[in-house]
């Protein structure tokens, strides 16, 4: 079996690379590039049998270009980037590596809270420059900082990820309120419309898929309906926000500020008018990435493409 993996890079530190050809020889000869621009995509392809791959585009065009593949193994939860009828009309089995971030995007999430709520950055560059030092008092504090005990929690999508969210937000005392398009059996927290949860909460966090549903979800009129000390918290996917509106409401104080570890174009756009909004907290797209987050990423790929060759598929997704 031959074996592609067209985007390595975007799995692996230097010292992991190694380890990645380690794990998937054992199954046939492997090819790892480290990128692999759109264009290239078939001819890197070429007579594989399987491709592993996270973001690689998998059209259409790819597959009518390749006849030997017959696998695809995602290491991503998502699998938009693989135009799936194209794949099962050629018999392409589709695999992904679902709930493998949890643990690590509930923490990123958090971590974008924390530093919003306690003014985090503000501090740091404060301390740096040496206000604290020229204090009168032990204690410097000109930014505000609030507490999360007894607010409102707000989550858009009831998955792997969404539920440990919740019970995180629960842990810290808040309320939490909970929108999904599927009712949860046995939801211990209370399920409310999309438009009770934005009035409602002061903290709003997304943990739904990009579909045509929730693109654009958050807009001018679900921003309108938040509260002004409200937060937005976006660990899911970019398009879910419409940026320029919600560059506006931040720069307007109509909300209080957004953690975001997703934008719509990634690597981010110099355009994108998040940039330099007021009080807009950007990682690029991390929350996925701990190290051992990443190990157990590789373990799940790893077995899935084990059961396809064992003939009892696993995590297929078509």
């Amino acid at each position: 079996m031959k074996i592609v993996i067209p985007d390595g890079d975007t799995l692996a530190l230097p010292d992991m690379k190694a380890h990645i050809l380690e794990i998937f020889s054992q199954y046939g000869e492997v090819v790892c590039n480290g990128t692999t621009k759109p264009e290239e995509v078939a001819e890197k392809i070429g007579d594989a049998d399987a491709v592993l791959c996270n973001k690689t585009p998998i059209t259409r065009e790819v597959i009518g270009k390749c006849p030997n593949l017959k696998y695809i193994g995602l290491f991503a939860t998502g699998y938009n980037n693989i135009d799936i009828p194209a794949a099962t009309e050629k018999n392409i089995i589709v695999c992904n590596a679902g709930a493998y971030s949890t643990h690590a995007v509930v923490q990123h999430t958090f971590a974008l809270l924390f530093a919003l709520t306690g003014n985090l950055m503000k501090y740091h560059g404060a301390v740096k420059a040496g206000e604290w030092e020229r204090s009168p008092v032990f204690s410097y504090f000109p930014y505000p900082v609030h507490e999360l005990y007894q607010k409102t929690f707000g989550v858009i999508g009831f998955g792997s990820i969404g539920q440990h969210v919740a019970k995180a937000a629960d842990a810290f005392g808040m309320r939490v309120f909970v929108n999904t398009r599927t009712k949860p059996e046995h939801c211990p927290y209370e399920l409310v419309t999309q438009e009770e949860l934005f009035r409602q909460s002061d903290v709003v966090s997304i943990h739904c898929p990009l579909t045509e549903q929730t693109a654009n979800l958050i807009n001018t009129e679900t921003l309108s309906l938040m509260k002004p000390s409200a937060y937005l918290i976006n660990t899911a996917r970019g398009g879910i926000v419409n940026e320029q509106n919600l560059a506006d409401a931040l720069n307007q104080e109509k909300i209080a500020g957004a953690g975001l570890d997703v934008l719509v174009s990634e690597p981010m756009s110099p355009e994108t008018p998040l940039k330099s909004a007021k009080n807009c907290l950007i990682t690029p797209h991390i929350a996925w990435s701990a190290v051992e987050t990443r190990e157990r990423l590789l373990q799940i790929v790893s077995d899935n493409l084990k059961a396809y060759l064992s003939g009892t598929p696993m995590n297929q997704v078509n």
